[in-house]
């Protein structure tokens, strides 16, 4: 199974999300499903009720929020706990993203107790990791990446629905840039060799378009794609399922 999915970041009405919605409802995913995709959908918190008011359980599109507390409640102005998220309809929680690192104080430490408060949840968590551009010219990636999985991982005694998201922050965004195929590969190779069998699935994130998503998932060790700006309209979104479940024929 692949799992491929986009996150709006600030973008998006309830009213954006209710035509992204229903037009993801109404379209016919069950080729997509067959194939063996897993679609999912990050909205604003303000739009998650409206997406999953229209993406029930009986569509295949699963609804997540873009972060969430670690506490059950409290005095934490400004933020959403667990709980709070899974009420408006969330059932992945995305966590450890670099722009929440960098602008937000997010950290290693608290990724990997947002970690365990989503799976006492019964959520979804979905952990981004990646390294800077000056990390990567290093040439220390792997020890920086495999730093921050598994301090978001330690203590976990069951990671199996943990879904891990790598996302190079010099891919990422309006100016990023897609990473050559073999150092993507050398990259999955060592994330595979640790990982897969212990979580759910490892995607990719940073400048997937329609043009390179075939090549990307012939990569080894890609279990799906967490897409930026190419799934910001429905249409573009639909696109890029169909052209992941190809992959899968």
């Amino acid at each position: 199974m692949l799992w491929v999915g986009t996150s709006w970041k600030m973008n998006g009405t309830r009213a954006f999300a209710a035509d992204y919605a229903q037009k993801l409802h109404d379209a016919d995913l069950a080729p997509i499903v067959e194939a063996g995709i897993q679609p999912f959908i990050i909205p604003s918190f303000t739009a998650i009720d409206v997406a999953a008011g229209i993406l029930t359980d009986s569509s295949p599109v699963i609804v997540g929020a873009q972060n969430a507390h670690w506490e059950e409640k409290g005095a934490w102005t400004g933020e959403v706990s667990m709980v709070q998220a899974k009420d408006a309809g969330a059932k992945i929680i995305e966590m450890g993203h670099s722009e929440r690192r960098q602008y937000f104080g997010e950290t290693d430490e608290t990724v990997n107790l947002k970690v365990k408060a989503a799976l006492r949840e019964g959520l979804i968590p979905l952990v981004c990791f990646g390294e800077s551009a000056e990390v990567f010219e290093a040439g220390e990636t792997v020890e920086f990446i495999t730093s921050q999985i598994d301090a978001a991982l330690d203590g976990v005694v069951d990671t199996s629905r943990v879904i891990l998201a790598y996302e190079p922050i010099w891919a990422i965004g309006e100016h990023g840039r897609p990473p050559e195929r073999e150092d993507l590969a050398r990259t999955f190779s060592v994330l595979a060799d640790r990982y897969v069998g212990r979580v759910q699935a490892i995607l990719y994130g940073g400048s997937v378009n329609h043009d390179n998503i075939k090549d990307i998932l012939g990569i080894e060790g890609v279990g799906g794609l967490f897409i930026g700006r190419s799934a910001w309209t429905p249409e573009g979104y639909l696109k890029n399922l169909e052209l992941a479940a190809e992959t899968l024929h």
